[in-house]
This record gives structure tokens, C-alpha cells and sequence, in this order.
């Protein structure tokens, strides 16, 4: 089940991505950040498998402003969208997990939640609380088989990104690969490969942790 919100045509790409791998996919619009459009997403899930083995808790939003700048509607956006859904989605996914005898949630969370980034105070305290739930929920839910992480990338090569380093009048991502001791940026892959451990029985013994992919670069301060 792929969720989207405003841009259909990823969410469209990555159904049909599944598909060529043998697997049925489904698209359900949704703002996650309502209870409404939970309650829409869960029910579509339980209607078409019955049942839930993985949640990918990825959906992200933010006003990035400084701190004397922001509104509490602002507030209210990304902290519903990046936290607050993770912990009443969870509440939907528990049930239909319970039929499978368990199950896997991962949350994308950021470097923000412990370093201070420009314009960034909003989403760094939601990613805060991002990793605050999910520590809790690791320990809440471990009695029912469900295994919670979450995956911390760095800067991350995606079409974003580019857009971003326009915008900065100057070659930003040479300089991150510059500060980067792997010697090139974070790919979608790379932070793929990483969720999907956490969702394998591999990662079993791993509860409530928060992995840091990031090659390396926050090691420099």
C-alpha cells in the first residue's frame, strides 16, 4: 500500500516499481496528519489484506523558517504530519499486525533532531519526537512480536536536493561530499537496504534504536 497526499505521480512510479517485482500494489491518498486520513489509509489496508507485516512511517513536512518566525499553524502541520501520525498510525497497525503474529515499523527521521540546522526548529523538534516515540513504542509493543526502529539519514542525493544546491548560489553538494569521509552522498538505496534490515528477522534484537546513514559526515561536528 503506497501513500501520497498532494503528488500522485511518485506514489503511481512506485506502485507500478512493485508490480514489475510480482507483488500487487495499491495507491491510497491520504493526509496522515488527520485522523481522518488515517482512519481512510488503515481501513483501505484491512480492506483490500486484512492484515499489516511492515509500516514505513516516512511522510514529511515542515516550515523551514527561523524560530521567531514560525506560527503555531506552522507548528500544528509538521508536527501532525512527522510525529503525531506515527503514534495513531501505529495504534491502527497494531491490530492488523497482531493477525500476522508481529510485524516490523521503521520511521525516516534527521540529523536535525540533535543538531541544530538553519531554519530547521520545527521539524528538528518533530524529528525529536519522532525518535522519543519510537523508543517508547519499541518497548510497549515488544511483548506483541513488533519489532520499531528508525533510520536517520544525511543528506541524501534526490531531485530535492539539486533543486536545493540552485538555490544556495554556490556548490553545496560538493561541499557536503568534501566533508563526507565516505566521499559521496547518502542514496535512496543506500537508506533502503538499511530499512529493509530493520524489517528482516535479522534485525530481531534491534529495538527502538535510531541508525544514523550518513557516510560518515556528522562525525566531523
Amino acid at each position: 500500500m503506497v501513500n501520497f497526499f498532494r503528488n500522485r505521480t511518485p506514489a503511481e512510479e512506485t506502485a507500478a516499481a512493485i508490480r514489475k517485482l510480482g507483488q500487487q500494489a495499491l495507491v491510497v491518498k491520504a493526509n496522515i496528519g488527520t485522523d481522518n486520513g488515517l482512519d481512510h489509509l488503515f481501513n483501505e489496508i484491512e480492506n483490500q489484506f486484512g492484515a499489516l507485516d511492515i509500516m514505513i512511517c516516512n511522510a514529511a513536512s515542515g516550515y523551514n523558517r527561523p524560530a521567531l518566525q514560525q506560527k503555531p499553524k506552522g507548528w500544528d502541520w509538521t508536527m501532525n504530519i512527522n510525529a503525531r501520525s506515527l503514534l495513531f498510525a501505529t495504534q491502527r497497525a497494531v491490530p492488523l499486525m497482531h493477525k500476522r503474529g508481529g510485524g516490523a515499523i521503521v520511521s525516516i527521521s534527521s540529523p536535525g533532531s540533535f543538531r541544530v540546522l538553519p531554519d530547521y526548529v520545527v521539524v528538528g523538534a518533530s524529528k525529536a519526537a519522532l525518535e522519543a516515540l519510537t523508543r517508547y513504542l519499541a518497548v510497549e509493543l515488544a511483548d506483541k512480536n513488533i519489532v520499531v526502529n528508525a533510520v536517520s539519514p544525511g543528506i541524501a542525493e534526490t531531485e530535492a536536493l539539486h533543486h536545493f544546491d540552485s538555490a544556495q548560489g554556490e556548490d553545496f553538494i560538493d561541499s557536503v561530499i568534501n566533508r563526507t569521509p565516505a566521499g559521496r552522498l547518502v542514496t535512496p538505496e543506500d537508506v533502503a537496504q538499511v530499512v529493509a534490515f530493520l524489517c528482516s528477522p535479522a534485525a530481531s534484537m534491534m529495538r527502538g534504536q535510531v541508525i544514523v546513514i550518513d557516510g560518515g559526515y556528522t562525525l566531523l561536528g
